[in-house]
C-alpha cells in the first residue's frame, strides 16, 4: 500500500496517529501494559474482568493489544462492539461467532448459546473470549445475564473469560446492590489513567516515527511552516562580503 500523499510530503512512513497502526507499533505505556497483563491473566482462568477508563485513554487499543497476542486456534474471540441490542442480543451474538443459527424461542437460545460454549472447550478444545466495549451501556438485565452466562457445572467454572471495557461509571454501576452477584465474580479490575506529561511528549515523538533521513528534511521543516504562516517569507542566505581593511 502506497504512502498517503501528505504524510510523504513531510516524510513520514504513514499517517500519524491512525486507528488502523498494527498492535505491534502500538505506543508502549505503564498502563496499557498493566491493562493487557490482567486481560491476559482473564483469559488464562476463564475469569471476568473490568477495564475502565475515561474516552481516550486507551481501553480499545488495549484489547486490539491483548488480543493480537492469542493464540486463534485455542481462542475463540467475540468481541462487542455495542451492547445496545438487549438481552436476547447478546445470546444471539454468542451463537452466531460460534457458528450456529439461533433459535427462535428466548428459552431454547439461552440453552443453545449454553451447549455452544461448552462444546468450544470439550470437543475443539478452544477458550471462548467474550470482550464487551461500550459495557457502560450495559442495561441491567443484559449484565444479569451475563451473570447467568457464567455458570457451569454447578457454579464451579465458567465456560468463558468475558472482559467488561467502558467508562469509569462502570464501575459504580457493578458496586451497587443489585449486582453484587455479578460483582464478587469479577477477577480483577483495572482502570487506565490518562497519559501524564512525559507520556505525552513521548507520545508525540513516537507519532513521527517512520520519517526517512536525508537532506531534504530543512526543506520539509520550512515547507510546513511556510503552510502555517502564509504570509511569512523564509530569507535567502546570501555570502558575505569582505570588509575593507581598517586604515591604521
Amino acid at each position: 500500500m502506497s504512502t498517503a500523499p501528505w504524510a510523504a510530503q513531510f516524510g513520514l512512513a504513514r499517517t500519524p496517529f491512525g486507528k488502523s497502526i498494527p498492535a505491534r507499533d502500538l505506543f508502549a505505556r505503564q498502563a496499557h501494559a498493566e491493562a493487557i497483563a490482567r486481560i491476559s491473566f482473564c483469559v488464562v482462568e476463564s475469569a471476568l474482568g473490568v477495564v475502565t477508563g475515561d474516552v481516550g485513554a486507551g481501553k480499545t487499543v488495549a484489547l486490539r493489544a491483548a488480543v493480537a497476542a492469542l493464540d486463534p486456534t485455542r481462542h475463540q474471540v467475540i468481541y462487542i462492539a455495542n451492547p445496545a441490542f438487549g438481552t436476547r442480543g447478546l445470546y444471539v451474538t454468542i451463537v452466531r461467532a460460534l457458528g450456529a443459527q439461533p433459535r427462535y424461542l428466548k428459552a431454547e437460545l439461552m440453552a443453545q448459546a449454553g451447549d455452544l460454549l461448552a462444546a468450544e472447550a470439550a470437543e475443539r478444545h478452544r477458550r471462548v473470549v467474550v470482550i464487551c466495549d461500550e459495557a457502560h451501556l450495559l442495561q441491567p438485565d443484559q449484565l444479569e445475564e451475563l451473570r447467568l452466562l457464567t455458570n457451569s457445572e454447578m457454579d464451579s467454572s465458567s465456560p468463558f473469560a468475558g472482559i467488561l471495557a467502558g467508562q469509569p461509571t462502570l464501575n459504580r454501576q457493578l458496586r451497587m446492590g443489585t449486582f453484587a452477584a455479578l460483582d464478587q465474580r469479577i477477577a480483577t479490575r483495572f482502570t487506565i489513567k490518562p497519559m501524564d506529561l512525559a507520556e505525552s511528549a513521548a507520545y508525540l515523538r513516537v507519532g513521527g516515527r517512520g520519517r526517512r533521513q536525508g537532506p531534504h528534511r530543512r526543506r520539509l521543516r520550512q515547507e510546513s511552516r511556510r503552510r502555517a504562516h502564509p504570509g511569512l517569507t523564509t530569507p535567502r542566505k546570501t555570502a558575505r562580503r569582505p570588509r575593507p581593511p581598517t586604515a591604521r
